[in-house]
């Protein structure tokens, strides 16, 4: 860390504390889906060997195109971009609810693990689905990017 502090400070004359965050940071369901991607790679840990290439991979996909694809749409330009992306977050969040309930029905996760994880998931959905409203209310107010205007 401290290395990069110099090189920046020696060749752009920017210090670490003054850089600012990139937009994705600042978003609740970002952070929260995140403590998601850490919470569901400790359960994975303790699932067979023989999934780890099969269910363990596919959740991991899931797990991590949560946080990926927020933080994506928020450096896209137009609106129903940023939908799209926002939408994406979403369907891989209830991806990785259904595959965490199919671990349970296989006694590869506890009723407890599937219960503590659902209530995290249900609190991401919630943000996600407020960053939807958002979205289609600046998007119905915008034209949209392939509109010709005359």
């Amino acid at each position: 860390m401290q290395l990069i502090q110099l090189l920046l400070t020696l060749f752009y004359h920017i210090r670490l504390e003054d850089m600012k965050n990139y937009p994705f940071e600042n978003l609740e369901a970002w952070r929260y889906s995140r403590m998601l991607v850490s919470d569901v790679y400790h359960i994975l840990e303790h699932f067979p060997t023989f999934e780890r290439y099969g269910l363990c991979d596919q959740i991991r996909r899931a797990v991590i195109s949560v946080p990926s694809n927020i933080a994506e749409g928020s450096a896209r330009i137009f609106p129903k971009e940023q939908l799209r992306f926002i939408d994406y977050s979403y369907g891989s969040l209830m991806e990785v609810y259904c595959q965490l309930i199919l671990a349970n029905d296989l006694n590869y996760i506890s009723e407890e693990q599937l219960s503590n994880i659902k209530e995290k998931i249900f609190i991401i959905g919630k943000m996600i689905n407020g960053m939807r409203r958002r979205q289609l209310k600046r998007t119905s107010e915008q034209p949209s990017p392939h509109s010709i205007i005359l």
